[in-house]
Parts: C-alpha cells; structure tokens; sequence
C-alpha cells in the first residue's frame, strides 16, 4: 500500500510516482450493514469494475438503512444508555479494521469520513439526535485515535460530512479535526465533504495547510443539475489551487429530491463529465440507491421521503451507471487528459450544458446532446476521435474548420458524446 499525493501542479493526484484518476465507490454505511461475506462479494465486484477508492463512514451513517443484524456503537455506553465518547468500542473498531484490511488486500483505497455532521455541535444535523453529539473537547482525542488506528491503510480522511459550516462552532470542529488529523497521520491527504451545492468554506480553512484538496458534492434535486459544471469552476477559480473532486453527484436510481422520477445512468454521466471538464479533474465518485446505504429488500429505510425506497444493495451494485463512471477514468488515463483546463469561452453554441477543456495539446468537448458544435478555434490541426458514451462506439467526427472557428458536424447518434483532439505533430 502506498499514500496518494498532489501533483506539483495541484490539481491532480500522484501514486507510485503515475497518474492517478480517483474513481470513488459511496458505501457510507458499510462498516454497520455488510456482513463480511457481502463485502467480500462486493469488493470483488467494484475491483472488476476499476474502482480504486471507497468513501465509507467511519461511525454510523444516520440516514442508512436498518441492518438485518447488530454492529454495536462505536463507544462504550454509559451507565444511562448513552455513548460514552471518551471511550471508543475495541469490537467495533476491530470490524472496521478487518473489513478494511480485506479492501486493502484488493486494491482499494479507503476515504474515510470522520466527523459526519450530525455529530457535529452548530450543524443542521446536530438537530437529528442531540445524544449523538461529540463534545468538542472530546474531539481531538476521538480523531487522533481514528488516525493513529486507521492510517496504516493509507486512506484519505474526510473531515466532515454533509457540512455547510452554518455556525463559527461547526467551524471550530473541523479546524481541529482537519488539524489533528494532519498532525497524526501527516502521510495520509485530507478534504471535506460538504452539503449539496456549496462552493464557500471558511476562509481559515480554505487557506489550511492541513486540507489538501477540494472535495464538493452535486447532489441529488433535479431543478439543480447545473450544479456539476458552476460549483466545480466555482472551486477552479479559487485563490488557494488544489485538485478538485465531484465527491457526491447524482445518486444512480435516488429519487429527483422528493419528486417520483429517479436518476438513471445518463444523469449520472452527465454529471460526471460534466464535473471533469469544469476543473475538477482529480477524479470522481459514484453512488447507488441502495449500495450508499447498504439496503436489504424490506428492511426500513428513514430518508425515503427524499429520496424513494432503495434498490437492494445486490441489484444497486449491478446498475449500468458505475461502468460509465469506470469507462470516464478508462478515458482519462488512456488519453491522458489531466492537463486539460476549462475553456468554455470559446465554445459558440448558447449553452453551459455543452463542456470544453483544453491544454495546449489536446482539446476535450462533452456534448450532452446531439447537435452542431461550434468552437472559435480551428480545429483542422487536431487528429479527433468521438466516443458515443451510452454504447461506448467510437466514430471518427466530422468537423467544417476555418481559420477562426470550426463546426463539429451533428453525428448519426441520440446519445451524450464526447470528442477529443489531439495535435498532429
């Protein structure tokens, strides 16, 4: 196993000196729900598939669903029945580092998150179970025992969870939790994941040596699907460059945010390609309806006034919209495209669904739709391939160019494409 770290440019991550595209799996829930047998048959899967990282909870996720047999809390109890923070529970994190010892084994990396924030004093979700609220001055002793127990898998720890930093105490959380973190597993690269639609954090923690790189979640509301291509040039634009990850769009098979119709594989693609030719480039995570919250046919599930009733978790796993997610880093790293920067100012066509990045060797467009594309550039000295990305077809575009811009012709195809050029030498 080895850590993950920046490039020198700071928007991509490096392993073992290459490349890396950090394709995420969404199991919040795992360490609670799956029996060890179910993670194995799950991690075996994902490996297939070309996943390479996992984003779990390290302490119960309070929107999972309800498990079919009993985990324990990660804290001793108290005489009164409530949780003890001061004293984590060996049984439990004994069965997180098993079950992480297994995904190490297969090649995955961990992504941690350590403070969701209905544990979180000053957060929305602090109003969920009060009981369930970690003193702040029990915090840096909780999250240096996650560290020094769990940074021999070499994960990436994510501060926070579903956080909008909505009180300056909030903030006082993840300053020390970010901090510690750093301090005792200094190795292993930190973020945050944040509430749907954010791109403003703290500017003391923006700033913080001890956040390496910008995680932001898309979400799952339908009347907000631009969010994928704003918050990600959002982040792209900040002062402070680091890489950028889309770490929560769309759920493939989630509800349209309390709405009857639900995402389907085109959506999350979307969102997807969206996301990376928009600056966040670093890579990119996929979520299923039933997989995140590890649900089993007829088992209680509290959020399905938001988001519907999960799929079992077996049927979630086999949804067509994680191979297009592992086909998107099958591109990236085969074209190498992580020099790529966002350069929508040049495309012609009246609208922002349409995404252009390029570098000064190759050019890359996502064209959710099929029409003419124009470009204010001439593109006669690129040697392009397209891909039709529901199928995965590869076609040769046809392109009218002229000195100062050029016409992707509209191709044979009802489906999202995306085209990419490369100079000729």
């Amino acid at each position: 196993m080895s850590t993950i770290k920046v490039s020198r440019t700071k928007d991509y991550f490096l392993k073992n000196d290459g490349k890396f595209f950090y394709l995420a799996d969404t199991v919040w829930s795992a360490f609670t729900n799956a029996s060890f047998e179910e993670w194995e048959e799950y991690l075996s899967y994902r490996r297939m598939q070309g996943f390479n990282t996992l984003q779990i909870n390290v302490l119960p996720q309070h929107d999972r669903s309800e498990p079919d047999f009993q985990v324990g809390v990660p804290f001793e109890l108290s005489p009164n029945g409530k949780m003890d923070f001061a004293k984590p529970n060996e049984e439990y994190f004994s069965r997180v580092e098993k079950m992480l010892e297994v995904a190490c084994e297969k090649g995955f990396m961990p992504a941690l998150v350590v403070l969701w924030c209905n544990y979180v004093k000053g957060t929305w979700g602090s109003k969920i179970n009060p009981d369930e609220i970690i003193p702040l001055e029990l915090v840096e002793d909780y999250v240096t025992y996650v560290a020094e127990r769990l940074r021999k898998f070499k994960p990436v720890f994510i501060a926070s969870g579903d956080t909008n930093f909505e009180t300056s105490e909030a903030t006082a959380y993840y300053r020390l939790t970010l901090d510690t973190l750093k301090k005792k597993a200094s190795e292993c690269l930190t973020t945050m994941h944040l509430c749907g639609g954010l791109s403003e954090i703290p500017e003391e923690l923006e700033n913080s040596p001890s956040l390496d790189f910008y995680m932001f979640q898309s979400g799952h509301v339908k009347e907000n699907q631009t969010l994928p291509y704003v918050v990600a040039e959002k982040f792209y634009k900040k002062k402070v460059k680091k890489p950028i990850v889309n770490g929560e769009p769309c759920y493939e098979g989630i509800s349209h945010g309390t709405k009857y119709e639900r995402f389907n594989a085109f959506d999350v693609r979307k969102e997807i390609w969206q996301s990376l030719l928009s600056g966040a480039k670093a890579g990119v995570t996929y979520g299923s309806h039933g997989v995140w919250s590890w649900h089993k046919k007829g088992r209680k599930y509290r959020g399905w006034p938001f988001g519907g009733i999960p799929y079992d978790w077996r049927v979630a796993l086999r949804f067509p919209g994680a191979w297009d997610a592992a086909f998107a880093k099958w591109i990236f790293e085969k074209h190498d495209l992580f020099n790529l920067e966002p350069a929508n100012d040049i495309l012609l066509n009246e609208t922002p669904e349409i995404r252009v990045s390029k570098s000064s060797e190759k050019i890359a467009i996502y064209s959710p739709f099929n029409t003419d594309v124009k470009i204010r550039l001439n593109l006669s000295g690129y040697e392009w391939e397209a891909i039709e990305l529901w199928t995965r077809k590869t076609f040769k575009p046809e392109i009218e160019a002229s000195m100062e811009q050029s016409v992707i012709k509209m191709h044979e195809f009802n489906s999202d494409v995306l085209f990419i050029g490369e100079k000729r030498s």
